[in-house]
């Protein structure tokens, strides 16, 4: 017992004094990057207020979320906390900017996180094509994968194109460096990664796992997670040289061991620093390599951060380390 009390007070330290790393580091470097100061005036139509014409794939920073549809899931006050990740819908997170989405599911096609489950997929997809019959020029990443622990749905990839297709941008290459225009009016890039069926066929209508990766680093402390992120994207190469999407996660992630085993109050401990995390991009010389970036709980102020360095790049005004980010 007293091992297991003086175990969470080091624990404790340590969140401490982590929170305080990327705190001092936020006062030495400071947050400014090129389109810092960016405000969207439209969220919903955000490609198209940059002008689709102008945004080729590569260019794009791609605001997404974490376990994107657990608004409702579990039971409120009692179950939800532990596994919640989002407190949007699948659709005001589209109004509100976000277009990339990651979609945990389960055999009776129900969205679930962990053992907790939730409402059907097809709610998920309704959203998505409503928010697509209302706007003209979003384009959006839907990745979907069956929950670790759980068996694929039946037939799940021919559902998929069955409730799809008309917009589905196919799986090819080229697609990274075409302008959003070029690719219109198709406009969802769904990512199937099954755990046991067959996977998507290259030139099909939907991504293989091999387009959308990460390194995820299952750990609470967020300095932690903040290096390890800066390290894995740094071994990446630049986006316009890639041929596959690569995200970045401002999360970091409960522990079991841990008494604090609420989401929010965990994913905090870093949710305010993504505008540090694309400041030490510039600082490190790695803001090109930048490209999928997402978070829990997303809001206003992270969309805004990825439309302003997306803005900037379209413009040319993100090619150097401006002298600011070094103040």
């Amino acid at each position: 017992m007293g091992a297991e009390i003086s175990k969470q007070i080091q624990r404790r330290k340590d969140v401490l004094r982590e929170a305080k790393v990327l705190r001092d580091l936020s006062k030495t470097c400071g947050t400014q990057f090129p389109g810092c100061d960016y405000c969207c005036s439209d969220r919903k139509n955000w490609m198209n207020g940059l002008d689709p014409r102008k945004i080729p794939l590569f260019k794009i920073v791609w605001p997404g979320t974490h376990d994107s549809a657990t608004n409702r899931i579990g039971i409120r006050f009692v179950s939800r906390p532990f596994a919640q990740c989002q407190s949007l819908s699948i659709y005001n997170q589209l109004v509100g900017g976000t277009r990339v989405f990651d979609i945990r599911v389960q055999k009776d096609r129900r969205v679930c996180h962990g053992i907790l489950a939730t409402y059907s997929v097809d709610v998920v997809l309704n959203d998505i094509k409503k928010f697509l019959h209302e706007t003209k020029s979003e384009i959006i990443i839907l990745e979907v994968r069956t929950e670790f622990g759980h068996q694929d749905p039946p037939e799940f990839d021919k559902y998929l194109v069955d409730q799809l297709g008309e917009h589905l941008i196919g799986q090819d290459d080229s697609v990274f460096g075409k302008t959003i225009a070029e690719l219109l009016p198709k406009r969802v890039i769904c990512v199937w990664k099954p755990r046991n069926s067959p996977k998507p066929q290259a030139g099909g209508p939907l991504w293989g796992e091999g387009y959308l990766k990460d390194d995820w680093l299952n750990t609470d402390l967020p300095s932690t997670k903040f290096d390890s992120n800066m390290k894995h994207l740094g071994e990446q190469p630049p986006a316009s040289m890639r041929k596959y999407f690569y995200r970045v996660e401002n999360t970091v992630t409960v522990q079991a061991d841990n008494p604090v085993v609420c989401v929010k109050p965990v994913t905090y401990r870093i949710h305010g620093y993504a505008r540090l995390f694309i400041s030490q991009c510039f600082s490190k010389g790695l803001a090109d390599r930048l490209q999928v970036f997402s978070t829990d709980f997303i809001d206003a102020d992270f969309v805004d951060a990825c439309v302003g360095l997306t803005s900037a790049r379209i413009e040319g005004k993100a090619q150097k380390v401006p002298f600011y980010v070094f103040s």
